[in-house]
Parts: structure tokens; sequence; C-alpha cells
């Protein structure tokens, strides 16, 4: 019987087959093996093919030279002479485009809609695992051991690596952390972040024919923080410690004075924001670049476009997904505190943006900016807490849905939200949606039981 395999060794896959023992002394060994210049089991069993085939016509110009029987269709396969003394024959370079290479045609791909803050992911992305991998790394020859190691690599950065160590590159910041036992590295999350924009690129790859196939395929890290808890709802105590700070009782100015007391009531999109957010469900970003010609009379009742489009010829708002475009009417309690009657100071003056003062951040989103102010407001006002940010907002107008018993698809709506899995059923596809005065009838019992907000009226 004819004894092949595949055997793996350092990450490489190779031929291994043993040669008939009336032909040892004259090939010289027991055992002929070929590297076959892959890690992928796929790539190598059809590359194995060709491989064989040569094996064998040595093996039938072995069986010439000392007068045995040839197979004369064996015998001619190859018209190159292949040397048989040697043990393992070293694969050719590998052909295909460098890992840097590769990079820059997936980001510079016309047929992709990049984001700002995508973009920006992958950037980031791109500077850590062309360091770790290497720039002029040919794509064919990187491994999944290599893949592999780079977690490891990954698992070991500390946050904010490129502050801490500015001269080091990722393999020496994850040495140096191993060696001090450093425990603020970066979480799961943050790891996962990486392998998906990685996957991202070498999956184009694939399909554009540079590669046989992805490395990196399913690699990721356990994570110990279940998504639910990732971040929290504001509690009722945190909720009336901030809207008991300055701001929104009285403070020096609408500058930086919001945090210190005085005379001040500014109605500005500091003070409107959370309360859209908590009472509407809106994400930061999509409060952030409402134009005011977003807040419209719909079936007699007054409410949010959440939509990318714009009146004028402006193209510098950006929703989440698809189902972020929704209707939402504007709560009872918003429309108490004078909402409306801000909404009508905007439009007399001229404004096209609801809140103009919050200016667009360097990632090409109005909330960057409006985000790190709230982080510093939070912290001032002594609300702050690890698991708790602008987001929980809405964590916490979800929370409020459920109380009130709101049925789920009505829910989902309201908040713009798809389903855990992201799929929808067929039956998503049929009639028009929701009437306003249903959308209307459930938002307005958004409560938040213990909150007293009365002393955000004016007058």
């Amino acid at each position: 019987m004819v004894r092949t395999h595949l055997v793996q060794q350092r990450g490489r896959l190779y031929y291994r087959r043993r040669v008939p023992e009336a032909l040892r002394e004259v090939v010289g060994k027991k055992e002929i093996w070929r590297s076959l210049g892959t890690d992928s089991p796929t790539v190598a069993k059809r590359r194995a093919l060709r491989v064989a085939a040569k094996v064998e016509h040595e093996f039938e110009v072995a069986r010439l030279k000392v007068g045995h029987i040839v197979d004369q269709i064996v015998l001619d396969g190859f018209s190159e002479r292949v040397p048989i003394a040697e043990a393992v024959v070293e694969a050719e370079p590998l052909p295909g485009i460098t890992f840097g290479d590769l990079y820059d045609a997936y980001m510079n791909d016309p047929t992709r809609d990049w984001s700002p803050t995508t973009r920006m992911a992958y950037l980031t992305t791109k500077r850590i695992v062309m360091a770790i991998l290497g720039k002029n790394t040919p794509i064919r020859s990187i491994t999944r051991t290599q893949c592999r190691e780079m977690i490891e690599v990954l698992r070991w950065q500390p946050r904010n690596a490129s502050k801490l160590f500015p001269k080091l590159g990722p393999v020496e910041i994850a040495e140096r952390a191993k060696a001090d036992e450093r425990t603020d590295l970066i979480n799961a999350a943050n790891i996962n972040t990486y392998l998906n924009k990685l996957g991202g690129v070498l999956n184009w790859a694939v399909k554009e024919e540079m590669l046989d196939r992805n490395p990196a395929q399913g690699l990721r890290v356990p994570d110990p923080t279940a998504r639910r808890d990732k971040r929290l709802p504001f509690s009722t105590d945190q909720l009336k410690t901030i809207f008991s700070a300055p701001l929104y009782t009285g403070c020096r100015d609408a500058g930086h004075g919001y945090a210190m007391p005085g005379p001040e009531r500014p109605r500005n999109a500091r003070f409107w924001i959370p309360l859209l957010s908590m009472f509407g469900g809106l994400r930061l970003n999509e409060a952030c670049q409402l134009d005011v010609a977003d807040i419209r009379r719909i079936e007699n009742v007054d409410c949010f476009a959440i939509t990318e489009r714009s009146e004028g010829a402006t193209t510098d708002k950006r929703l989440k997904t698809a189902s972020s475009e929704r209707v939402v009417p504007i709560h009872v309690m918003l429309i108490d505190l004078g909402f409306m009657d801000f909404v009508c100071q905007r439009k007399r003056a001229g404004e096209s943006k609801l809140f103009g003062e919050v200016g667009m951040g360097a990632t090409g989103y109005r909330s960057t900016t409006f985000s790190a102010w709230f982080r510093r407001f939070v912290a001032r006002a002594g609300a702050g807490s690890p698991k708790t940010c602008f987001h929980s907002f809405r964590h916490g107008f979800r929370d409020a849905l459920r109380e009130a018993r709101i049925d789920r698809d009505i829910a989902l709506a309201l908040g713009g939200w798809t389903t855990a899995s992201g799929a929808t059923s067929v039956s998503d596809a049929y009639g028009s949606g929701y009437r306003v005065a249903t959308l209307k009838e459930a938002i307005d019992r958004v409560l938040y039981s213990g909150l007293d907000l009365s002393h955000l009226h004016e007058g």
C-alpha cells in the first residue's frame, strides 16, 4: 500500500511519501518530504496532487536507472527533471501583494461607502496589526499560527499604550506588560474589534482572489462581560443628581460656568439633548444633528423625524442603521417643558440646525464633541459611575417602555432598534407601520418613577 499524507510543522503543511523499499538505495532515503507553501489544508490538498505526481515521476526515473519495469505514461508526465536527493524542497517565493498593499487597496476600494468612524476604526486597526504582522509581509505567507500569536500580543496591550510607551512597538509593549504583570489592559471587546476589522480586510482579499483563505477566520477572544452589562441605565439617584446640577437649577453662565451656581437658566443643547434621549429614546448623534425642519407636525402630532435627509444641500447627517430612520412623537413632558417654544425660537432666528452650537467632531459626528462635554458634566455633578455614559439614557428609555407595558414592536419602532439577531420577519415587509397617534399614546406613557422634574419648567 502506498503511504502518503500531509503533515504540519512550524505552521506549514508538507507532503510526505514513503520511498518504495526497492528504490531506497538509489533514492538515498526512506521518505520524501515536500513543502506545499501554505498553512491551509484545503489549498494543501490541491497542491499535493501536483507534488505527488512529480514524486511518482521521480520514482519512475529511479526505476529506469536500476533496470526495473517502468510506466511510460508516468515517466513522460513531466518534461523537467526534479532533483530527488533533497529531503525538503523549500517553496518558491509566494506570489501576491504585501499586507500593506492589501490594506491600502481595501481602504481605497471605490465600491465601499466609508463613514468617518468606520474609516478611523480600520485605520486604527491597520496601525497595530501592521506593527505586529509586518507591512511588507506577503499576505499569502500569513499563517493562522501568526494570527494567534498576534492575539497574544493584543491581549497584553495596556490602555493608552501609545502614550505610555511612545517609542515601543506592540510586541515590545506586550513583553514589558507581561514582565510588569500589568492589569490595566485593553478589554476583550477592543481585541475582538481589531480581529473583526482585520477579518474584513482578509475576507475581501479572498473575494478578490488575492488569498485562498482567511487565516484569521473565526478567531476571537471570549468576553466575560455580558452585552447587557456593558452599559447600565442611570439609576434614579443618578438622574436626580444630573437634573439638580447648576445647569438645570441655575448656573453662572451657559459657557464655562455651567457647573457653578448662578442666576442663569440657559435653554440650549446642553439642557435639551439629555432630555430628548431620556423621553424620546434618541441616540446622542441623532439628537445632536437634528435640523430645525426635522421637528414636524405629522397627523396633527408634533414629531421628531429621524433621517439623514436635509431640506438644504447639506449632507452632514448619519444614522447608525437603516432601522434608525423613523418618526418619534414628542413626549408630553418635553412639550410641557417648553421644547416647542425653543423650536419656534430657532425658526425665527433663521437657524437650520436645532443645536447649531454643537460642532462637528474630528470623526465627522457632532456627538463626539457633546459626548466629551457630557462626561465632564456628569463627573462634576457627582453622578458618574463606571458602567454609565450618555447612552445610559437610551437604556433607561427602553426600561421605561417595558415598565409601561408597551408592545415590543412599538418599542422597537420608537427606539429604532432591530431584533437581537438583526433579522426581520417576512411580516415586517407588509403594511406601512404604526399610526402616529398609536406611537404618541405609547411614548407618553414613558415615566421615571421617583424623579421630580417640576423645577425645569420655565417661570
